[in-house]
C-alpha cells in the first residue's frame, strides 16, 4: 500500500483510490459532540423547564416541550450522521449539513431562553458546515 501525504492539512491520497480529509474526521466527532450537546438540551428542556433564563412566552414559536423533542430527535439522528461521517458516507455530509442549519436555525430561536449556549453552539454548527463543504467530494475521515 502506497501513501502520498500532503501538508498543509487537505488531504493524503492512497492505493485504494480515495482521499484521507481530517476535516472530515473532525466534523464526524464535531457532529456527534454537538448532537449530544443537543440530547442533553432535549433532555434538559422536557424535564426541567425551570432551567432556562426565558419563560415559555418569550421563545418562539414552541414551548419547551415542543423544543425539547425537536432537540432530542435532531441531535440522536445528528450523532447517527456523525457516525456516517467517520464511515465516509457521502449521504451522511449531505445530511450534515442540513442538519447543523436546523441546529443553527433553532438555537438562533432559542437564544432568549440560553443565549450563551445558543451562540456557542450556532459557532460550532457553522463550523461543522465548512468541514462538511471544505473537503474534496471523494474525501473520506479516517
Amino acid at each position: 500500500m502506497t501513501t502520498r501525504m500532503s501538508y498543509g492539512g487537505r488531504s493524503a491520497s492512497t492505493s485504494q483510490g480515495y482521499r484521507i480529509s481530517g476535516w472530515l474526521t473532525f466534523a464526524g466527532v464535531l457532529s456527534i459532540v454537538v448532537g449530544a450537546f443537543n440530547v442533553i438540551d432535549g433532555v434538559v428542556a422536557l424535564f426541567k423547564d425551570s432551567y432556562y433564563v426565558a419563560n415559555s412566552n418569550q421563545i418562539l414559536v414552541f414551548d419547551f416541550t415542543a423544543w425539547g423533542w425537536y432537540w432530542l430527535v435532531l441531535g440522536a439522528l445528528q450523532i447517527v450522521v456523525g457516525v456516517g461521517i467517520l464511515t465516509g458516507k457521502m449521504w451522511a455530509r449531505v445530511v450534515g449539513v442540513l442538519f447543523a442549519f436546523l441546529a443553527a436555525i433553532g438555537h438562533l430561536a432559542f437564544l432568549a431562553a440560553f443565549p450563551l449556549w445558543s451562540v456557542l453552539t450556532i459557532a460550532l454548527c457553522i463550523l461543522l458546515m465548512y468541514a462538511l463543504i471544505a473537503p474534496p467530494p471523494g474525501a473520506r475521515g479516517d
